[in-house]
């Protein structure tokens, strides 16, 4: 697998990893009990972090993509392991039967 193939995966986990870990570790002003600005939002974040996000982003993706590759070098997990519906009864036998 190429470089830019490895990369362009990575950026892939990234940012589905940061969407993944947007949620946790974040307050709202009535959780935080700090006064709310008129006019905010009740969901709006108190306490949020894009350095901490991107960091911990960081982090998982490299780990999950270390493991996405490790699996294509070792072929631990393929297509064919990943079939949940079976092959159909007429795939790869006599119609006759």
């Amino acid at each position: 697998m190429k470089w830019t193939s490895v990369l362009a995966i990575y950026a892939l986990f990234w940012v589905m990893c940061a969407f993944i870990m947007l949620p946790f570790g974040v307050q709202t002003h009535d959780e935080a009990g700090i006064d709310k600005i008129p006019g905010q939002a009740d969901s709006a974040p108190a306490n949020f972090r894009p350095g901490r996000l991107m960091l911990r982003a960081t982090i998982l993706s490299a780990l999950v993509c270390g493991l996405y590759y490790a699996n294509y070098v070792n072929g631990w997990i393929g297509p064919e392991d990943i079939d949940f519906f079976g092959t159909p009864p007429h795939v790869g036998g006599d119609i006759d039967d």
